[in-house]
């Protein structure tokens, strides 16, 4: 018996144009136009409001938690245009910059659609850069962009980054929505009158202003920073445009409920914008896909019934259990669902079939599932806008976007030029001379592969990077060139090495290599006492977990490897340089012990207390 089709997706296949050149760069361009790119996306929600005034644009929960709080389009427009003229009224251009300090809110998104509307660079950072007790990237942010005016949601929960900003940036304007702590509340920004001076900046806006500046996650070093001209903005919309196979309904309502940040690209970009191009409706969601957190998206999603669900790997994992669990989340969810979105990381087939299995029960289709692959640097340039069981791809290039795909040793990496590529880092002219090629390409520094070379068509599937970073499947960035020397030195003298794992999972864990040390302080007879130093090196690794601040630093698991690193397979070099991909693929069955549930013996477990039973040999695959 044949699987169920899948719901429509509304988008063109597969129709690309690869050329390969003598020196074996493979130069891939969709044969599908773009689309007509809007003007800006200040023109873009005065057209919507224009279009559907009364129509519900973005909504949160209130403050008794139990509703919403809901903007309308016609009352967006009108915000942000009393936001414009505040800023221009202060003298704010696109010279200028406003920091924004807190996460997603409706107070938020109106702050950063004045921002649009007026030709101002909005700069939405990471929270964390001002909740952190080390205030050095906050203040890096400020350095670059050197703000007129930092906004936060709340005056007491960014009191320590507004107060590190006061004396950094002291000319700078202190916007909250409570107005505490001394500074200007944001309901001010909202009295100003619209003038004639609004419509004129929106008409000025050129394609290559900037329209935002987000920074890189930071993971091997301080975050770069990354203008977003209006042309990427816009062009990503374009390219989206140029593969639906039918017009915008403008009677249909999307509705999104969102919980990435916007200081992002996925959900501040091409989620939003997105939102505004097709006259949807944004929830904005409380939840997080952590443990505790996820039952605020669940509550959510009994209310809201999004035409489409986008996010990383790691919710689709909670939501597959949360879904069957509980039938009325099932109905709810499926109820107006046309396809599935992931990105920053692979999803895995188990969750990919679970949440098929369900869409057949519910709908009688199988569900589309699509995922996009770009950088801060790029926007979205490829993507999968065809129905696939094959989990794992990023697709093909969209429209507008030429990939060139350069032979890297035995991978491919991947470089990019398009409209809706950077210019270039701010203010970093030593960076943005390796950033691109000679061509003008954006090197990304990830590898890709065909699904089949014989037929490119079928897509593109992501080789890892061609440096050793990777992704956990919450999309987070793991610096392994960093977390390698961190695990030796606080196991230190107890380790030779280490090997980390983790790409597309959800935590990372280690290989590990004794050293001299560590074989004379635990000998057991003429062999290791596994258990005594699995035990030692667990405490080590709580100890350095507990300072590590994020899942790109914790160690979940290790193994304790006997048999030594291999100069003659690849795994370490004649100076010493431990090859990371070479020594996971070697020791594959290891690694995949690393994740097996329940852990198997030769697998220990960093809470003080190691799995398997005592033993004086380790795992020597």
């Amino acid at each position: 018996m044949s699987d169920p089709p899948f719901k429509p997706l509304g988008m063109r296949g597969p129709e690309i144009e690869v050329e390969t050149r003598g020196d074996g760069a493979i130069y891939i361009t969709s044969l599908h136009p773009a689309g007509e790119e809007p003007a800006s996306i200040g023109h873009l929600l005065k057209e919507r409001a224009d279009q559907h005034p009364d129509r519900p644009f973005l909504k949160e929960r209130d403050a008794s938690g139990d509703g919403w709080r809901s903007v309308t389009y016609d009352e967006a427009l009108a915000a942000a245009e009393a936001v414009a003229q505040s800023l221009i009224e202060r003298g704010l251009d696109r010279d200028s910059a406003v920091l924004i300090l807190s996460g997603n809110s409706i107070d938020h998104a109106l702050l950063a659609l004045g921002c649009l509307t007026a030709g101002v660079p909005a700069v939405p950072i990471s929270p964390s850069y001002s909740l952190a007790a080390d205030k050095a990237r906050l203040l890096h942010c400020a350095q670059i962009t050197r703000p007129d005016m930092v906004f936060a949601q709340s005056s007491q929960q960014f009191a320590g980054g507004i107060a590190a900003l006061r004396e950094a940036c002291p000319e700078a304007e202190m916007v909250t929505v409570d107005g505490g702590g001394g500074t200007r509340g944001f309901a001010t920004l909202l009295d100003s009158v619209p003038t004639g001076a609004v419509a004129a900046r929106r008409d000025a806006i050129a394609p290559h202003d900037i329209a935002k500046i987000l920074f890189t996650s930071g993971s091997t070093g301080l975050p770069k920073a990354v203008p977003q001209t209006h042309l990427m903005l816009t062009a990503v919309l374009a390219g989206l445009a140029g593969l639906r196979t039918e017009p915008t309904d403008p009677d249909l309502v999307p509705e999104l409920l969102e919980w990435m940040p916007w200081s992002h690209i996925a959900a501040g970009n091409i989620n939003f914008n997105g939102v505004v191009q097709s006259g949807g409706t944004l929830y904005l969601d409380e939840g997080r896909p952590v443990p505790g957190l996820f039952d605020a998206t669940i509550r959510n999603l009994r209310e809201v019934s999004p035409i489409h669900f986008a996010s990383a790997p790691i919710a689709f994992a909670m939501l597959a259990d949360a879904l069957e669990r509980d039938a009325a989340l099932r109905e709810s969810f499926f109820r107006n669902l046309r396809y599935m979105a992931y990105g920053g990381a692979t999803l895995s087939n188990d969750i990919y079939e679970r949440l098929q299995a369900m869409a057949i029960a519910e709908t009688g289709f199988r569900i589309p599932l699509t995922t996009m692959y770009g950088s801060t640097e790029t926007q979205g340039i490829t993507m999968t806008h065809w129905p696939t069981e094959r989990v794992g791809l990023i697709g093909l290039p969209m429209p507008g976007i030429t990939l060139k795909l350069v032979p890297n040793g035995p991978k491919l990496e991947v470089r990019v030029k398009g409209p809706s590529v950077m210019p270039g880092y701010l203010g970093d002219p030593t960076r943005n001379a390796s950033a691109f090629d000679d061509e003008g390409y954006y090197r990304l520094g990830d590898a890709v592969k065909f699904v089949d070379p014989a037929d490119p068509r079928q897509g593109l599937l992501f080789d890892g990077r061609v440096t050793e970073d990777f992704k956990l499947d919450s999309g987070t960035w793991v610096s392994v060139g960093t977390l390698r020397p961190e695990i030796v030195a606080a196991c230190s003298p107890y380790l030779q090495d280490a090997v980390i794992a983790g790409q597309d999972k959800n935590y990372i864990a280690a290989l590990l290599w004794p050293s001299a040390a560590a074989l004379q302080a635990f000998a057991a007879g003429d062999a290791l006492d596994i258990d005594a130093l699995a035990a030692e090196l667990s405490q080590r690794l709580v100890m350095h977990n507990a300072g590590a601040g994020g899942s790109s630093r914790r160690i979940e698991r290790f193994a304790i490897m006997t048999e030594p690193l291999s100069l003659s397979g690849g795994e370490i070099n004649d100076k010493g340089y431990v090859n990371q991909s070479a020594t996971l693929a070697s020791r594959a069955e290891a690694v995949a012990d690393l994740y097996r549930d329940p852990p198997p013996p030769a697998i220990h477990l960093t809470t003080g207390a190691t799995s398997g039973r005592a033993r004086a040999h380790a795992l020597s695959q």
